[in-house]
């Protein structure tokens, strides 16, 4: 009772900027930054979300957002499954080595490759692209992706691989009609988290786009301006953009849990 009781207010303190946020979205700028805050007393309008519309074409930086993040999913799978594969059921000595080093690469703050990835982008004409943009979350995703479907890939037991290969299968048709199949709540759950991380992808979506290629994470920042911060706008633009995601991960977290914690019990 008492882990349940505190598992609540954790999960509350961490849902309440989101809760603000929404509210906040429905008030004016004046009661917006009004102290003490009113809660629920306050004149309700849809005046920011209207203005958001009108300002920027919020469809255009959502269809960006979900070509870049499940574009850079399906092409990181093409890559992941094989790799995993190998580690998994052809492992070496320098195995856990390499999935060592791939992880240790998220470990490194993205500024610190900012200027070589710029200067290549900006010589390739890859620039305020979606292809570029595709191409950088697809390998800063990539390690966790590895990660992910070799924990799952671990737990597929051998022997019916061996037994497809005994029946005549190639590598190409053991990977898609037998390991595959079976891997199928692995690969959910990985195609859905890293379509999280990627919507959700800030440094690089700011500073590799303008305008063309700019997902929602820039459709927020263009509501910070020298001229202040207009709060309820604000957080009507950020209610938005993370609304699609919010629905998504609300529907599918029994199948996240279970990707990201399969293989560490059983």
């Amino acid at each position: 009772m008492g882990f349940s009781i505190f598992a609540w207010i954790v999960g509350l303190l961490i849902f309440f900027p989101i809760f603000w946020m929404v509210l906040t979205s429905f008030k004016t700028e004046l009661e917006a930054v009004s102290m003490p805050p009113a809660f629920f007393d306050f004149d309700w309008t849809l005046e920011n979300y209207a203005e958001v519309q009108a300002r920027s074409d919020y469809f255009r930086f959502a269809l960006n957002s979900v070509i870049l993040s499940v574009g850079s999913t399906l092409v990181g799978l093409l890559f992941a499954v094989p790799c995993a594969w190998a580690m998994a059921f052809n492992p070496t000595k320098r195995t856990k080595d390499t999935l060592l080093w791939m992880l240790s690469t998220k470990m490194m703050p993205p500024v610190g490759v900012l200027v070589p990835i710029y200067l290549v982008f900006r010589d390739w004409g890859l620039l305020d692209t979606r292809f570029g943009l595709i191409m950088v979350l697809f390998l800063m995703n990539l390690p966790i992706m590895v990660w992910m479907l070799y924990t799952y890939f671990k737990e597929i037991p051998s022997d019916i691989l061996e037994a497809a290969r005994m029946d005549g299968a190639t590598l190409l048709k053991e990977i898609i009609f037998v390991l595959l199949p079976m891997a199928v709540p692995g690969i959910a759950s990985t195609m859905l988290l890293n379509i999280i991380l990627a919507w959700n992808e800030a440094f690089w979506t700011l500073n590799l786009t303008t305008a063309d290629a700019a997902p929602l994470t820039a459709f927020i920042a263009s509501y910070s301006s020298p001229e202040g911060l207009f709060w309820a706008k604000l957080s009507a633009a950020s209610t938005l953009a993370v609304a699609p995601i919010l629905i998504i991960g609300w529907f599918s977290q029994k199948q996240l849990v279970r990707g990201l914690t399969f293989g560490a019990v059983k």
